[in-house]
């Protein structure tokens, strides 16, 4: 699980924006990023940043143009690195300078400073009727499919998915997160920090041999992360962005 990825000092780390017109937040985070009032070294997507966004699916791409275009006019300047998520994968003809990792190579082993990083958007241990479901939806053949259904009924099975996952309420708190998160056995992986999203918690733990960060969904409460000086235990920062729309 060696991937050579250095995590930079003031590196912006973003997870689960769930970006769709109803939730149009994060584009003016990106704008700004684009615009150069803000400055990240680095940017790392932690996955779910759209809410949908599928390789396969041109419509998908047609209602993310603007985000999609700025990300990819910034990675010229800036690295992107991008875990997919459960709502955002097939992506390296969508962002083709990115450093892009499926979910089957997750973790991601980031060094920052002498430390070992891993990175994940935090669905990468499931269950084997969920990695079923994961292997299925990832699928091209799968995804062809719904893209001729979708043309073919005007998109009908993608709005109706928009408008379903617009209703989710994506800042429930996980009752016995620690006692959940512990039964894991992420020591395996042998790092100094492992930070994932997904579970949308913005809550973090000391184990024994690692430090767990389990990072807030931008979805939520439009925060952000700043990687700090390894000097800072939490190695992260928390910044809320806050703009008019």
């Amino acid at each position: 699980m060696s991937h050579n990825i250095e995590l930079l000092e003031g590196a912006f780390v973003i997870s689960d924006a769930h970006y769709s017109d109803l939730r149009p937040e994060l584009l003016a985070l990106i704008k700004d990023i684009h615009s150069k009032k803000l400055l990240p070294s680095q940017i790392v997507f932690m996955g779910d940043i759209f809410d949908a966004l599928f390789g396969e699916v041109p419509y998908t791409h047609s209602i993310n143009e603007e985000m999609i275009t700025l990300i990819n006019e910034i990675n010229q300047e800036i690295e992107v690195i991008y875990l997919e998520g459960n709502h955002d994968f097939n992506l390296e003809s969508v962002f083709p300078n990115a450093k892009i990792f499926s979910l089957n190579e997750q973790p991601v082993s980031c060094n920052f400073k002498g430390k070992k990083v891993c990175l994940a958007h935090g669905d990468f241990d499931v269950s084997l009727s969920y990695s079923i479901y994961s292997g299925v939806i990832r699928n091209s053949t799968v995804l062809s499919t719904l893209k001729i259904i979708d043309n073919f009924t005007n998109h009908y099975i993608l709005k109706k998915l928009d408008s379903f996952l617009a209703k989710k309420d994506d800042c429930k708190e996980f009752i016995g997160f620690r006692d959940f998160i512990s039964k894991r056995e992420l020591e395996k992986f042998e790092c100094d920090y492992f930070i994932e999203g997904h579970f949308h918690q913005n809550s973090a733990f000391s184990f024994d041999n690692f430090y767990y960060i389990n990072l807030a969904a931008f979805a939520c409460n439009q925060r952000y992360f700043i990687v700090e000086s390894s000097d800072n235990k939490e190695l992260l920062k928390e910044e809320k962005f806050s703009k008019e729309i």
